[in-house]
C-alpha cells in the first residue's frame, strides 16, 4: 500500500487532534469525513480540503476507504468499529474500543475474522516521558518491581451528558481516565497475569453499588500481579487537587524509582525522573508533542500491512480488568491471564 486513503468518524476536539497529526505526517491520504455537526465538518474539512464530507457512519463507510479513524461517543464504539471491519476497514478507535469486555472481545474477535489491522488510541504510552521510564524499567536497573503507584485527577468533569450515563459510557473516571493507568501499568510490566482485584468507587462522596446506574467520579484500586506486584491506582473527576490535572505513573524497585510527572497541572506535558535514593536524574523535559502519535503508528503499520495483529488480544485483557474493577463478570478467566 502506498498512501492508504484513511475515513474520518468523529471529528470533535479528539477526533480533530489526530486528524492533523496524520495529515501533518503525510503517510495518508484523508479521502473522507463524518460527523452529523455541519460545524465540526467544515473545521476538519480545513485541515483536509480534499476529503469527501458525510453526515453519518453509513455513507462514510460505502466509500472505498482502507482504514477508519473512530472518535464517536463510546457507546457506538462497538457497532462502528463491527461495521468498519465488516467492510475490509483497519481501525484505529478512541479508547476505550467499547463498554465491556465482552464488547471488546466481540471487536477484537471480527477484526481477526476480517484479517484487519485494529488499534486504540492509548496515547500516554506514546509520551516521551513514559516511553524513557520503560526503557529503564526494561533494563533492569530498577531491580525487582514490587510496588506501581499510578494517578489520574482531573478538576474537571467530561462536558457530554452521555457521559454520566452508565448504560452509554460503561461508568465514570475508570473507564474515562482510569483505562490509561491500567494499560500503563501492564504495558510497563509486560502484562504481567492477574492475581486479584479489590476497589472502591465512590459518587458524590458515597461508596457506589456496582450493580446500579450511578457512574463513580473518585477510584481507588488495588491490583494484584503476578510476582507479588502490586499496582495502586486512584483517579477522579472534578477533583479539588489546587491544578486542572495529576497525572503520575511511579515505579518503585529494590534498585531504585523512576516516574512521570505532568507539570503545573498540564494535561500534556510531562517530565520523566529516574530516582536513586534522595537524587533524582531527568530523563525527558517538555515539550513533547505526543498526542498525535498512537494515530500515526497506526498509520504507518497500515501503509506496510494491514493484517491481524496478534496485539490487539490485549485489549481484550485490559478491558477484562476494568470489568473487574467494576466487579462486572469477575468469574470470566481473562486470555493469557490467571
Amino acid at each position: 500500500m502506498t498512501r492508504p486513503r484513511i475515513g474520518f468518524l468523529g471529528v470533535g476536539w479528539l477526533g480533530r487532534n489526530r486528524l492533523e497529526a496524520i495529515v501533518e505526517h503525510g503517510l495518508a491520504e484523508v479521502a473522507a469525513i463524518a460527523d452529523p455537526s455541519p460545524a465540526r465538518r467544515a473545521e476538519a474539512l480545513a485541515l483536509a480540503p480534499g476529503a469527501i464530507a458525510c453526515e453519518h457512519a453509513g455513507q462514510l463507510l460505502q466509500l472505498p476507504l482502507d482504514g477508519v479513524v473512530i472518535a464517536t461517543p463510546s457507546a457506538l464504539h462497538t457497532e462502528h468499529s463491527l461495521s468498519a471491519l465488516a467492510r475490509g476497514r483497519a481501525v484505529f478507535c478512541q479508547k476505550p474500543l467499547a463498554r465491556t469486555a465482552d464488547e471488546t472481545e466481540l471487536v477484537v474477535d471480527a477484526a481477526r475474522a476480517s484479517d484487519r489491522l485494529l488499534a486504540v488510541d492509548l496515547a500516554y504510552r506514546h509520551t516521551a516521558a513514559m516511553r524513557a521510564v520503560r526503557d529503564v524499567v526494561a533494563s533492569g536497573e530498577l531491580g525487582r518491581i514490587h510496588t506501581l503507584d499510578l494517578a489520574f485527577h482531573s478538576a474537571y468533569g467530561p462536558d457530554a451528558p452521555w457521559c454520566y450515563d452508565k448504560q452509554l459510557s460503561g461508568g465514570g473516571c475508570v473507564v474515562d481516565l482510569g483505562t490509561h493507568l491500567v494499560d500503563l501499568a501492564l504495558w510497563l510490566l509486560d502484562f504481567p497475569a492477574l492475581a486479584g482485584v479489590d476497589s472502591r468507587l465512590v459518587a458524590s462522596g458515597a461508596p457506589i453499588d456496582p450493580a446500579g446506574s450511578s457512574v463513580e467520579d473518585f477510584a481507588s484500586v488495588h491490583l494484584h500481579l503476578a510476582g507479588g506486584v502490586l499496582v495502586r491506582l486512584v483517579t477522579s473527576w472534578r477533583a479539588s487537587v489546587g491544578r486542572d490535572a495529576v497525572i503520575e505513573v511511579t515505579v518503585h524497585g529494590t534498585d531504585g524509582g523512576a516516574a512521570l510527572r505532568n507539570v503545573g497541572g498540564s494535561f500534556c506535558d510531562f517530565v520523566g525522573e529516574r530516582y536513586r535514593g534522595a537524587r533524582v536524574e531527568r530523563l525527558t523535559s517538555p515539550p513533547d508533542r505526543w498526542r498525535g502519535r498512537a494515530a500515526v503508528a497506526w498509520v504507518e503499520r497500515l501503509t506496510t500491512n494491514a493484517r491481524f495483529d496478534a496485539e490487539a488480544d490485549r485489549l481484550v485483557e485490559l478491558a477484562r480488568i476494568v470489568d473487574a474493577i467494576y466487579q462486572r463478570n469477575r468469574t470470566i478467566e481473562l486470555r493469557g491471564v490467571a
